[in-house]
Formats: C-alpha cells, structure tokens, sequence
C-alpha cells in the first residue's frame, strides 16, 4: 500500500512538473512577443530588427544595438533582460525537476526494459509473482532461463525492476499484457494467479497467441483442473494437494525426498535431469541403438511414450517412436557431453 501511494504520488509530483514545463514556454514565447513588440510599436525598428535586438537581449549575448537606443530604449532593455533572467531560471529549474523526477526515470527504465523484452526469444512467461511465481522464477533463473513476469501490483512490479528481472506492470487475462511480453516467441508460459478463472482466460489467450506454447497452470479448486485442461494447459498443478503429498513423502521416505531435491537443485546451477526429444532422431528404433551410457556415461531412467505413457528405468531394448522422450540422469560433465552429442 505505501509503494502504491508513493506510485501515485510520484506521478502526481510528474504531473504538476508537465504542466510547469508548459508555463514555462508560455512565458518563454510571451516574453519574445514583449521584446519585439516593444522594439517594433516604441522605437520603430522594423520586424527583422525587432527580432534580433529581442533574441540578443533575451540571449544577454552582448552583440551590439542595431541602432543607438534612447533612454526609454535603454530602460525597456534593461526590464527585458531583467525578465528574460528569471523566466529562463524558471524554466531551467523546471525542466531539470522534470528530469530527475521519479516517474519520469520510472517511465525511462521501463521503456528500456520493453526493448529489452523484444530481443527476446523462447522464454518464459509468468503470469503472478505470489508465492509461486516467485519459485518458480527463481528456479528458472538457477537454470539460466529468460523470464518474463507479468504483474499488477505497483509494490512488487518495483521490487521485480530493482531485482533486474524483466517484467511488466499490467493483467495478465488480457490479450496486450501477452502481447508485449512477447507471448509469440516464448516457448513457456506459467501461469500462478489465485483464481482459476483467471488461469484459464490467459490459457485460452496465449494458446490463441501462439498455438505451439508449452502452457503450465496452478489450480485451487481439483473441479477446475479438467477446465484448464479444455483451455489449452499441458500441466496442471494443485499446490495444496502436491504439498501434502510432499509431507507425507517426507515421514515416509525422507532421504528419497532429499535426493530428488539434489536432483533438482544443483548449487552449480547445472541440471542433473534432462530428456532426449526423440523427434530430433526420427530413424531411432530403440533405445539401444542411441547408446547413452558409452557416450555420455549418462544413465536412461524413463522413457514417456507418445501417448503420454512413461516407462520407469525401461529396458533398451524397448521399441521407440519419434514422438516419444528419454529422459536422463547424469552429473554436470556427463550432461555437457550428452549435449554435445544429442544437441
């Protein structure tokens, strides 16, 4: 609540800034209307006369009169430049407030930030920076991940700049807020927003957007799950119901629950879980022929079908399709050699 009345504020103290800067090249304009009305109506220059001695006054340049200036003439320069010295000093104060004020460098930063979203491809956008959003963008950024956040509250969109993290303040349920996130060129969207409708409105939005999108939704409600599913989502996640499954994992097999957390979280930011896309190897017929374990010394520890069906720790000799997926595990060096062979 403070960091959105200071938003407001900030924009407020802008908005007065603009109009200063308005008055102030009113009486710029009005004051060179003065000078060369004076010169022309009073001492009967002509107009290009007039123009000059009121530019060379008002500029306190120094050149000399066009003509020899009469008392009056001398007294009315005198007032000019007089005046012309406190309405430059208004003016340049005003520009320099405007400059510096808070929304305006807020403004610039921002439009940076856009041009920075632009140069972007196959990222990943996160629609929410709750809880969720939150782990979910720090586990990608472990992983070297382009992320994308969106979000409406003023508070946290700032918290989120002065991180560095690209985002944007905006509602993600419409169709300009994926847009400018650059939904058409992001490989993933993750959505995190308390209510399930509002997943849904951005699932059916981004996967009209961009049809090839790998979408990821939480739900609240188990009722809603099939809903997300109808809209375009390919994972659906209950964090409540995954948490207390967590727990009971916990009781049950902790040090099994350590290691997978190892697996997942490598301090080196390297993963130790990665997955071979068997469309890139479409003349493939098993797993034996690809011969993971001599190359790369990585070990196969499931495959998922076609169909969506996965195999735990499957046998090699399995027959595969070009849809299918293997998915490895492997230690840093032994995944860097698995990339350099498979890609």
């Amino acid at each position: 609540m403070y960091e959105e009345k200071n938003h407001a504020s900030a924009k407020e103290v802008t908005d007065t800034l603009k109009q200063s800067l308005r008055r102030s090249a009113s009486l710029v304009i009005l004051l060179l209307a003065i000078g060369v009305a004076g010169y022309s109506v009073f001492f009967g220059h002509t107009f290009s006369d007039a123009v000059y001695m009121t530019v060379i006054t008002v500029g306190t340049v120094g050149y000399g009169e066009v003509v020899p200036l009469s008392t009056s003439g001398k007294m009315f320069t005198s007032v000019l430049i007089l005046l012309s010295l406190v309405v430059f000093a208004y003016a340049l104060t005003t520009i320099s407030a405007f400059l510096v004020s808070e929304y305006t460098v807020l403004q610039r930063k921002r439009r940076k930030m856009q041009a920075q979203i632009q140069k972007i491809n196959h990222h990943v956008i996160v629609c929410g920076y709750g809880r969720n959003g939150r782990e979910a963008v720090s586990t990608l950024q472990r992983y070297g991940k382009s992320v994308v956040v969106i979000e409406s509250n003023p508070s946290i969109v700032k918290v989120l700049e002065d991180s560095g993290i690209l985002c944007l303040e905006a509602s993600a349920i419409e169709d300009v807020a994926l847009e400018a996130a650059g939904v058409e060129r992001a490989s993933h969207l993750i959505t995190t927003l308390p209510a399930d409708t509002d997943n849904v409105f951005i699932a059916l939005s981004a996967r009209q957007l961009n049809p090839s999108i790998h979408i990821c939704s939480r739900a609240s409600e188990e009722s809603n799950v099939k809903k997300l599913k109808v809209a375009g989502v390919n994972h659906v996640i209950m964090p409540d119901k995954t948490g207390g499954s967590y727990l009971a994992t916990l009781v049950v097999s902790p040090d099994l629950i350590e290691f997978i957390n190892n697996l997942s979280s490598n301090p080196s930011g390297a993963m130790l879980v990665q997955e071979i896309i068997l469309s890139s190897h479409p003349d493939v017929q098993s797993l034996s022929e690809l011969r993971i374990k001599e190359r790369t010394g990585c070990t196969v520890i499931g495959y998922k079908t076609e169909t969506g069906n996965y195999q735990i720790n499957p046998d090699l000799d399995i027959p595969v399709t070009s849809g299918g997926r293997i998915i490895i595990l492997g230690n840093t060096a032994q995944l860097a050699r698995l990339k350099e062979v498979f890609g």
